[in-house]
């Protein structure tokens, strides 16, 4: 087949104790999927159901972080408030439609620690004029996932703790079992409105304590059990 011009190479994820990497195709994030942190966003989270967006899957979004190493990302333009938000991200190891909930665990492929950084005045601003959200989370650079560890290895993370430090302070700290819809409440709700793929990622909300961060700041993200990130922003 010939294209008129040179397609991009498939963005992938490492996999721990492998050589293999993990495809990527979408990336679906929960909105306000802790209640506490609903609450710090100004919402009631006993009225809301989940709701979703997405970013990108490309790998100018989706950014591997090496095991071990710090990544560094660019303060993003157009943006006065830059905020961090860790996430335990589900990789999909298959698809499907209308999977119910105690069927769900059975479709994921594995587990990994993600960032879902925000422009978080631009979120807000698009957010009270009723416009979508693309330009405060579907930026460059602003979906930096960790190792990813197969389900088979470290079983089905349910009650992990979770947290956020920024130069060693912390920021966010809570445990899986605080999510208001549980992962596989949330992989049983999506794929009511779409149809599940492997390779498809998902960001399963965060905690309370989301804020700011500036060049020179470095963001550590821990989800017991799975490999810790370190990101910088410059």
């Amino acid at each position: 087949m010939n294209y008129v011009f040179q397609p991009p190479t498939i963005n992938a994820l490492p996999v721990a104790g492998s050589d293999v990497f993990f495809p990527v195709r979408r990336v679906y994030c929960v909105g306000r999927n802790y209640a506490a942190h609903a609450r710090e966003m100004g919402f009631d989270p006993d009225r809301e159901p989940p709701f979703f967006f997405c970013k990108p899957g490309d790998a100018q979004s989706v950014v591997a972080v090496p095991s071990g190493k710090k990544l560094s990302i660019p303060y993003p333009s157009l943006t006065a408030n830059f905020h961090y938000e860790v996430e335990l991200v589900v990789a999909m190891g298959k698809g499907g439609k209308d999977i119910a909930v105690d069927a769900a665990a059975s479709h994921i492929y594995g587990y990994a620690v993600g960032l879902d950084m925000t422009r978080r005045d631009l979120q807000i601003k698009m957010r009270e004029q009723g416009r979508p959200w693309e330009i405060g989370k579907a930026f460059d650079h602003g979906a930096p996932v960790g190792l990813l560890h197969p389900q088979v290895s470290v079983g089905e993370l349910l009650n992990a703790d979770i947290s956020l430090e920024v130069n060693g302070q912390v920021r966010q700290q809570s445990n899986l079992s605080h999510l208001i819809w549980s992962i596989n409440e949330t992989i049983a709700n999506l794929s009511t409105l779409f149809e599940l793929q492997p390779g498809d990622l998902i960001f399963s909300g965060t905690p309370e304590g989301v804020g700011p961060v500036v060049a020179g700041d470095t963001m550590v993200g821990r989800i017991a059990g799975l490999t810790p990130i370190e990101v910088a922003v410059v």
